[in-house]
């Protein structure tokens, strides 16, 4: 047996020198209905106050049908534009008195059901999903039991309402910079090519080159996954397959990035890298680099915010006047113009 002990409103009312009745009436907002005196109301309050004492939020939550929380699935902590998402999520849910509980896919399909499972079992009122998978039937079940928005992702021919950046004009500006400035070789490492985001971003990256009339030669675009250590295999891989590294290469996220990184740092060193970076995503550490990365900064907090309002608009049933939306995204340059 534990020996915890959980405080209850007996507790509270025995301390305060009342009623369990009054205790309850007082701390769920009734007082002035029932006409407590403000000096027993005082009482009550500094009790529970002193004691943190809250009440039962299950309680409340058979009372109103609500749990008051949101479900957030990402795929990857260790992914910084998702944490960045995670953190504005929280802050925005904690504005609107929810509370945000976070679970991870590690982008596995079955790990996302299971832990989409376990939000709906603890009453979520609605989920927030950076989806893992681009087949549209294994969200639909969700669908029916509560509301249900993507981020960051979408799925076509889900109907589920989503907020995505808008990879593929950030990404064409981004690359169209290096091309005019006389890059003529340009590598794609992008992540899984079914999902949206792959996709977006390749499209992107193929209309700079054809804006800027250069030809896409075979082996310049390599998929894989969006983990850190694809990366450093992908640039592990085009260098044994060429001979030396290409003259400039665009991530379709930063922890691609990383790996890739990691690989030059290993083999040649940082300083010596004889290529040109572009990605998509940004960090600050990118400015203690000793060579240049230009990026693609997406706006965090807007899509927080937006897929947020989505999901609290189904939740009061309210018809979705965009389904789709779309979060500009902004270039950060550290190649001189």
């Amino acid at each position: 047996m534990s020996g915890y002990k959980r405080l209850t409103i007996d507790d509270i009312a025995e301390l305060a020198g009342v009623s369990r009745t009054t205790a309850s009436m007082v701390l769920n907002g009734h007082a002035e209905r029932y006409r407590i005196s403000r000096a027993t109301v005082e009482r009550v309050e500094k009790v529970a106050s002193e004691q943190h004492f809250n009440p039962s939020q299950s309680a409340r939550s058979l009372r109103s049908r609500r749990s008051n929380s949101v479900g957030l699935v990402i795929p990857d902590l260790t992914n910084s534009a998702h944490a960045a998402l995670a953190q504005a999520m929280e802050e925005l849910c904690r504005q609107r008195d929810y509370q945000m509980l976070l679970v991870t896919s590690d982008e596995d399909p079955r790990r996302e059901a299971e832990v989409m499972a376990h939000l709906a079992a603890r009453q979520v009122d609605a989920m927030i999903v950076v989806p893992c998978t681009h087949e549209a039937k294994s969200y639909q079940k969700w669908v029916r039991r509560l509301p249900l928005v993507f981020v960051d992702r979408r799925v076509d021919g889900s109907g589920i309402p989503s907020v995505v950046t808008d990879g593929c004009a950030s990404v064409e500006r981004l690359v169209g910079d290096a091309l005019e400035q006389g890059v003529s070789e340009v590598v794609f490492f992008g992540g899984q090519a079914e999902l949206s985001p792959s996709r977006d971003r390749l499209q992107g990256y193929r209309q700079a080159l054809a804006l800027h009339g250069v030809e896409e030669k075979p082996g310049w675009v390599c998929h894989r996954d969006y983990l850190r250590r694809s990366g450093f295999e992908l640039m592990q891989q085009w260098r044994q397959q060429h001979h030396r590294l290409p003259q400039a290469l665009f991530t379709a996220s930063v922890s691609l990035l990383e790996g890739a990184l990691a690989f030059l740092n290993q083999h040649c060193g940082l300083a010596n890298a004889p290529l040109r970076l572009l990605t998509f995503d940004d960090h600050s550490l990118l400015d203690c680099l000793p060579l240049r990365v230009d990026a693609i900064v997406q706006d965090s907090r807007e899509m927080a915010a937006r897929s947020l309002e989505l999901a609290l608009a189904l939740l009061e049933g309210q018809a979705l006047a965009e389904p789709e939306f779309l979060v500009p995204a902004s270039l950060h340059r550290r190649w001189p113009a």
